[in-house]
């Protein structure tokens, strides 16, 4: 039986951390709490829950590069969730930020990895990477997976992996008034990508079918229900 893997959280990805926070406070109508720097991939990040019966310890990330920040990584490596990218880049500095991705909770980093290795995926999800920073709370431990090439994989529909140490970034959250309510994708190729999520127990997290790259998370929000979408990106 496969290990019961979660959506962890949510990544919007912005050129620069003060336009994450505008664009969450005009989109959604609440401020992301604090969040923290990333020494090993040399970026910084604001925080808030989307917890609510359904998606337990759920959250929300505001994520860009931090301009002080050199990054821990190996120069040939690229950072986390394609941050790197120049399309990505161009787009977010033409159009704002933008829902690029996911995460989602797992038992067993390195095992879900090998399970997408395998047939009949064959998908090279990356490595398994300790990463960490200190809060308020105490220091936050975790395992994720990020390939060298920094790519998502399936336009961003195809989940990081994220293994947490005893803490979970979560557990103290003030609630925000955001829920989550279902995520969504297409794909040309959405069978692969159903099996995909099904290798690591994701195949009822989210809902996919064929047509144009797109990646969708609809929330509840103080402006009433919102649609979040990557649109191909």
């Amino acid at each position: 039986m496969t290990p019961a893997a979660h959506i962890d959280h949510l990544v919007v990805a912005a050129a620069t951390l003060d336009e994450g926070v505008a664009w969450c406070e005009a989109t959604l109508g609440v401020v992301p709490g604090p969040g923290g720097e990333h020494p090993l991939m040399g970026t910084h990040n604001r925080l808030l829950g989307l917890g609510g019966e359904r998606f337990p310890r759920c959250y929300f990330e505001i994520i860009a590069i931090d301009p002080a920040a050199v990054p821990a990584r190996a120069r040939h490596q690229r950072r986390w969730f394609d941050l790197d990218d120049p399309a990505l880049q161009a787009a977010l500095a033409k159009d704002g930020p933008r829902l690029v991705h996911w995460v989602a909770r797992v038992p067993d980093a390195r095992a879900a990895v090998h399970a997408l290795a395998a047939e009949p995926t064959h998908i090279d999800r990356g490595h398994v990477l300790a990463a960490s920073r200190e809060t308020p709370r105490g220091r936050l431990d975790w395992q994720i997976t990020v390939r060298d090439d920094g790519q998502r994989l399936f336009y961003g529909a195809l989940p990081t992996l994220i293994q947490w140490g005893s803490v979970h970034p979560a557990d103290g959250f003030e609630p925000s008034g955001l829920g989550l309510l279902e995520l969504e994708a297409a794909h040309p190729r959405p069978e692969v990508l159903h099996a995909a999520l099904a290798r690591v127990g994701l195949q009822d997290a989210i809902a996919v079918e064929a047509g144009a790259p797109n990646f969708k998370a609809r929330l509840m929000t103080p402006k009433g229900p919102v649609t979040l979408e990557s649109k191909g990106l």
